[in-house]
């Protein structure tokens, strides 16, 4: 049975969980998993990871910061695969706290599914589409210093998934949702860098 546009969240979770069988998973198994052409399944799906119990791994949140960073910039590019350092490709998450992290996700992924529909999506081209993209990328850049307050790299990670899900799905409106708050990350370094 082909799978509904509004499955398309919880689908990931499915197939994400469906190869984890080691104690320990790599960077690189889930890229495989999800396809290194698929950058926006790739980007909700660590942006999720981040969100969930899952983030109290140690540097999880600096990893996905710099894993985020590379793939926006190779999407502004026009790079048409993902490609990480094998320093990072070679990172092991627990599949404990991971598969923990996709059972927390899952009820209000369902939630959310029920509202997502194609709409606005003159912004997903090009240029509309490098302004979020450069903004995430402003973003991933003060993650890592994130991991010193408790959950604020969880709510910075919240904001990439909106864009990625609204990529995912062709629906604007998360991608507006978006805007939002990444708009506030150049205002608030600069006030507190020049201000």
């Amino acid at each position: 049975m082909p799978m509904s546009e509004n499955q398309a969240l919880s689908h990931l979770l499915d197939q994400l969980e469906s190869t984890i069988d080691d104690d320990e998973i790599t960077v690189q198994h889930i890229i495989e998993t999800l396809g290194n052409r698929s950058f926006a399944s790739v980007m909700l799906i660590f942006s999720l990871i981040s969100t969930s119990p899952a983030s109290a791994m140690p540097g999880l949140t600096a990893t996905i910061a710099a894993i985020t960073f590379l793939m926006a910039a190779q999407m502004i590019s026009g790079r048409d695969h993902l490609w990480l350092p094998d320093f990072i490709t070679r990172r092991r998450l627990s599949r404990s706290k991971l598969c923990k992290g996709i059972g927390w996700l899952r009820k209000p992924l369902r939630f959310v599914e029920q509202f997502l529909k194609a709409r606005l999506t003159f912004l997903f081209h090009r240029p509309w589409l490098y302004l979020p993209l450069i903004l995430i990328m402003a973003l991933t850049l003060v993650m890592p210093f994130m991991e010193l307050i408790p959950t604020s790299g969880s709510i910075a990670s919240v904001v990439i998934a909106l864009f990625a899900a609204g990529l995912l799905t062709r629906d604007g409106v998360l991608v507006v949702c978006a805007l939002v708050p990444l708009t506030a990350v150049p205002a608030t370094i600069w006030y507190f860098g020049f201000g």
